[in-house]
């Protein structure tokens, strides 16, 4: 299994209020429709006035090739689109990894 991990950075003229409201609630459900996507995770800073970006995204995909499928299709294509609308695309640095998970008491 392989993860998209990317640190996003809002559009300057939102809030990040409004950033995180169209983020969760119009963003979100589009990118939960990815085809392949295994788990889709959001995380917002609990304080955004000290933090460096303003939101972390992991994307949990099969292989490579399943993200690159996924963001081929029709709706990726679409959420790529809508991502313009609220995050600074490529401002914040993403890497594709693989987890290793050392810990789990969850």
């Amino acid at each position: 299994m392989i993860k998209l991990v990317e640190f996003l950075v809002k559009k300057p003229d939102l809030t990040h209020d409004e950033f995180a409201e169209y983020w969760l609630e119009t963003h979100s459900p589009l990118a939960a429709d990815l085809p392949g996507v295994k788990r889709y995770v959001t995380s917002l800073p609990t304080d955004p006035e000290k933090s460096e970006y303003d939101g972390v995204l992991e994307l949990y995909f099969e292989d490579e090739d399943a993200l690159s499928s996924a963001f081929d299709s029709e709706i990726g294509e679409t959420v790529l689109s809508d991502a313009e609308e609220f995050i600074e695309v490529g401002a914040g640095p993403s890497m594709i990894v693989e987890e290793t998970v050392q810990v789990d008491r969850t």
